[in-house]
């Protein structure tokens, strides 16, 4: 039976609402961002004079070394996501494939950590860190991000984990192959849609965390890039660098963006695993 044309047309209007609520915010940053002067307050999204001043002075800013903060976020959330599926793999492999008793409540203890809010912890994860002599480290961060990285990374990887064939594992047990090598060498390769969804979910996560990194970081030049935006000013509090914020919002944005279009069927097809069981 065909859909009646009006729910079609009901549908395609609130899609194109939602991506325009979803979209507006973005494409007005790009906008201001090329903007400068009495220019930024401008409504037209479309700028009179296009100029790259607020891309360049923001690597110039004296008292912000962004690019050092970027290479700082980099650093942090590449050894996050690798870190999150190193474990998050192996932990898979045993609460997915062998049975034991008080498998499914670890799992759901595992999963029960990120309910917890970053402020109910922090104090906690503050002495720890110094504890471990990891204050005022840009790569101290790596622990504390692996508190909301790590429980969704096991909880995608062990559904997607628990849907592969018994056959496969019980062919490499009998070739004489040991666990860390029937995950390497048989599970890896089937488990690239969830290691990418997971894996890029956690790089997102990582990439724009805030308040971990403005409690556990104080030195300017280990500071990440979601500090270093928020702590752009001018000469005054009336004098706020409007074109500097949104040309550093644009850059740290677009990565994001390019990543996600990029590897948006593995994401898909990871997120859903185990959502219909055949």
């Amino acid at each position: 039976m065909q859909t009646p044309w009006y729910q079609r047309a009901a549908l395609y209007a609130l899609a194109a609402i939602v991506v325009v609520v979803s979209v507006f915010p973005f494409i007005y940053a790009i906008s201001t961002s090329f903007k400068t002067g009495s220019a930024l307050f401008d409504s037209d999204l479309l700028p009179e004079t296009f100029s790259v001043q607020n891309y360049i002075s923001l690597f110039t800013l004296a008292e912000q070394p962004f690019g050092r903060h970027i290479l700082n976020s980099i650093m942090v959330s590449v050894t996050v996501v690798v870190v999150s599926l190193a474990i998050g793999v192996t932990a898979a492999y045993a609460l997915g494939r062998i049975s034991f008793k008080g498998r499914g409540l670890l799992l759901t203890a595992v999963l029960s950590v990120s309910m917890f809010p970053q402020v109910a912890v922090l104090a906690g994860m503050f002495e720890l860190i110094r504890a471990l002599g990891l204050y005022n480290k840009a790569m101290g961060l790596v622990l504390p991000y692996m508190i909301f990285t790590l429980p969704f990374t096991v909880w995608v990887l062990t559904t997607f984990m628990k849907q592969l064939p018994k056959e496969l594992e019980e062919a490499a047990i009998m070739d004489g192959c040991g666990p860390l090598r029937i995950i390497k060498d048989v599970f890896m390769p089937l488990l690239w849609p969830a290691l990418v969804s997971t894996g890029l979910l956690a790089f997102i996560a990582a990439w724009n965390e805030f308040l971990f990194a403005l409690t556990f970081v104080l030195d300017n030049n280990e500071r990440t890039v979601p500090v270093s935006i928020s702590l752009i000013s001018g000469a005054s509090k009336y004098d706020i660098p409007w074109g500097n914020i949104m040309a550093a919002s644009v850059l740290v944005t677009v990565p994001l963006i390019v990543l996600v279009l990029a590897f948006q069927k593995k994401i898909v097809s990871g997120l859903t695993a185990g959502a219909v069981k055949g």
